[in-house]
């Protein structure tokens, strides 16, 4: 599985103008987007490396220290599901999709990762699979880091 995460002020996932998942963050706090990929060998397994990796990794600034992880500070997450993370684009201009995992596969895996991070006390807020959805963000930093388990 291959996820983008971003550390966000603020963000929020519409579909068809209807807001279906937000983030709640107080003023000058953060939390993370994470856009979620699966490929056709993932397994469960995967998901929940992966949503342990997003839940503990130090990508927020501690006051004195360490930097802090979500888990750390309880930073809320929001989900979205991104076939286009495994687009191969290394023949022409038009991206092949075919490492990408058909719905019935990937649908699950990434229900998984909310699962997971859900199970581990994450809140956890999603976008809707498969729809054509508008991500606002606003990334702070910026920091970007891509994941691969």
């Amino acid at each position: 599985m291959r996820a983008v995460i971003q550390r966000v002020s603020q963000a929020r996932v519409s579909v068809d103008g209807e807001v279906v998942g937000e983030l709640d963050i107080p003023d000058g706090g953060s939390g993370l987007v994470a856009l979620v990929g699966a490929t056709h060998d993932d397994t469960p397994g995967h998901a929940a490396k992966l949503a342990d990796k997003i839940w503990r990794l130090r990508i927020f600034n501690g006051e004195e220290g360490p930097e802090k992880a979500a888990a750390d500070i309880d930073a809320p997450i929001l989900v979205i599901s991104q076939f286009t993370l495994y687009a191969n684009t290394a023949k022409g201009r038009r991206p092949s999709w075919n490492a990408a995992a058909p719905g019935p596969v990937a649908e699950p895996l990434v229900d998984a990762v909310v699962d997971a991070l859900r199970a581990a006390g994450a809140t956890v807020a999603t976008g809707r699979f498969g729809a054509n959805m508008q991500v606002s963000l606003v990334n702070d930093g910026p920091v970007t880091l891509i994941l691969d388990v």
